[in-house]
């Protein structure tokens, strides 16, 4: 199979079970099944990112107060949305964006969009994950690269995204090599456009990658194409199948 370069799945009793990372839904008031779906009872949530106006906004939003709150208060992990910008961000709107997080929503950590993945990055990203780990006790930091970065950002935070992208692309992707010192905890992989028959091969895919937590879905992109449709913003059409197949670790 071309997507593989390790000869084995790398699974571990000890590690973090398969499960969702939600990249972050549509506002609840544009959302609001969306949202309701994710409090459901056995969804295999690792944790959802809450982007109120791409970012925490100007102030508290009650409706995405009650969103967030149903989710902390049914035990998931609330991330705050901060985009990097590839590293152009100024660092104070950065942190100043993390504090609203912080004091408005409660959130459990971070979601870093947009992080630099080279290695002359690594400076100005260890500094802005290092006052976040101040900033919220226990945060937990995830690196949306998108792709596989310089392995030292592995150090940095709890989980990197090492893929997102559409399926056109994963179906045939590799992973990099010095993944394979790591376990599956550490990274996610998020792909749109997944058609409902390729289900089971891109959850195969992330299995013998090894990355637990995934989101997937049917969604295409079209804002390169002149549109305005986030792929992540609406729930896949297969939610269940995802959430059954997920849950109890079955891809094919």
């Amino acid at each position: 199979m071309p997507h593989l370069t390790s000869p084995q799945p790398r699974t571990s009793g000890t590690e973090l079970r398969p499960g969702v990372g939600v990249p972050g839904y549509a506002h609840p008031l544009l959302a609001p099944t969306e949202w309701g779906e994710l409090t459901r009872p056995g969804t295999p949530l690792h944790w959802v990112v809450l982007n109120v106006a791409d970012g925490p906004g100007t102030r508290p939003d009650p409706h995405c107060l009650e969103a967030a709150g149903r989710l902390r208060n049914a035990g998931i992990r609330v991330l705050g949305h901060l985009d990097t910008r590839y590293g152009t961000r100024n660092f104070g709107e950065l942190i100043s964006d993390a504090h609203r997080f912080v004091d408005w929503y409660q959130v459990d950590g971070f979601l870093l969009e947009r992080c630099p993945a080279d290695h002359a990055g690594l400076p100005e990203v260890r500094r802005t994950v290092a006052t976040l780990r101040v900033i919220r006790d226990a945060a937990h930091i995830v690196l949306g690269h998108g792709i596989h970065p310089h392995p030292g950002y592995v150090e940095l935070a709890d989980q990197l995204v090492t893929f997102s992208g559409p399926w056109s692309d994963y179906r045939w992707s590799q992973v990099a090599e010095w993944t394979a010192d790591h376990s599956p905890e550490r990274f996610c992989h998020f792909v749109h456009g997944v058609p409902r028959p390729h289900l089971g091969e891109a959850l195969g895919i992330a299995r013998w990658q090894g990355a637990a937590t995934v989101y997937f879905t049917d969604r295409t992109d079209r804002t390169d194409r002149g549109g305005d449709a986030d792929p992540w913003e609406a729930m896949p059409g297969y939610w269940d199948e995802i959430v059954s197949r997920v849950g109890t670790g079955v891809s094919e």
